[in-house]
């Protein structure tokens, strides 16, 4: 872990130096270095989840895809939503619109004397070690994470926003973040609230988003891929996770209309198995959405279609 820690600081320190501080120094924004050098970190671990997609997860893709590429405009648009993500632009966005009121609140708490619960520090001598502190916060982050997906699942406006990241019918390793921005916004400041409730070092939190990150894109994959019966239960596959995204199983669960679905686990399907939503048929399904392939429902094609239709749905 020490080894890891230290080879991405000098990275990110090389990266700030030579591209991110001159370009910030051009912009005027000289009085904010501290915040460009944590949002190099953020750039850093995108362009290497970028490298491992391209160089590891496209071959797979093509060795054993579920199904053709037959669609290649949609996959363009969720390529979109990848960059926009993965190169830090929409946490960029939430930098300037929504942090500062993220400050304001943990600030006003700190001087009532509501201080942090660091969970680490639970088992002293044993969280101490980074390896075990880690996989403590990535458990807990995953628990929180399965009910957030439960939510967006069952609560109806809510479902709204997160369909359509289901509407995608040409599942790829580009998938994951094809999402609404204001379903982005719920879930990372769920999250967020939740690092600074449990003491989440910032080091930690980058190196727990990027791990799950890259992990939802493998389970995105046009890949024809399960983990056997054990390692199906120990860590989401791209069958468990295609399931979820399947025709009338994903999205729902009484018949069609009915919300909830199956495999919602972002990364330990344990959740699934011990709240009863596991569904681990070893099948590959078509995905989408019901109302879209029987009622023809326009999710939209390009990016601000889909962010447009989102919001109608909401208020519908």
């Amino acid at each position: 872990m020490d080894t890891l820690d230290t080879l991405f600081s000098a990275a990110q320190q090389w990266l700030f130096e030579a591209a991110v501080q001159p370009l910030m120094f051009g912009l005027g924004l000289g009085n904010i270095l501290e915040d460009g050098f944590a949002a190099t970190g953020w750039l850093l671990v995108g362009l290497v989840q970028l490298a491992v997609m391209l160089l590891v997860l496209a071959p797979l893709q093509r060795w054993r895809p579920v199904e053709p590429v037959v669609d290649r405009p949609a996959i363009r648009t969720d390529i979109v939503y990848t960059f926009i993500h993965r190169l830090g632009l929409f946490r960029l966005a939430l930098f300037f619109s929504v942090d500062p009121l993220f400050d304001a609140l943990f600030g006003r708490l700190r001087a009532a004397g509501i201080g942090t619960f660091h969970l680490d520090q639970l088992w002293p001598g044993v969280t101490d070690l980074a390896w075990v502190s880690f996989a403590l916060y990535l458990v807990v982050f995953d628990f929180a994470d399965y009910w957030i997906h439960r939510g967006q699942h069952g609560v109806r406006w809510w479902w709204k926003l997160h369909a359509l990241h289901h509407s995608q019918r040409q599942m790829t390793m580009w998938s994951d973040n094809r999402n609404h921005l204001l379903d982005d916004l719920l879930r990372d400041g769920l999250l967020v609230v939740l690092a600074q409730a449990i003491g989440v070092a910032p080091g930690q939190f980058v190196a727990l988003v990027a791990i799950t990150q890259l992990s939802e894109s493998l389970h995105h994959a046009n890949l024809r891929l399960w983990f056997g019966r054990v390692g199906e239960r120990l860590w989401v596959s791209p069958r468990f996770h295609r399931l979820h995204h399947s025709i009338g199983l994903g999205h729902e669960t009484r018949g069609p209309g009915s919300l909830g679905g199956h495999n919602y686990a972002v990364l330990l399907p344990v959740w699934d198995v011990l709240f009863g939503t596991a569904n681990f048929e070893l099948r590959y399904d078509p995905t989408g959405i019901r109302d879209q392939v029987e009622q023809g429902r326009d999710y939209g094609r390009g990016f601000w279609s889909q962010q447009w239709l989102g919001l109608k749905r909401l208020v519908e």
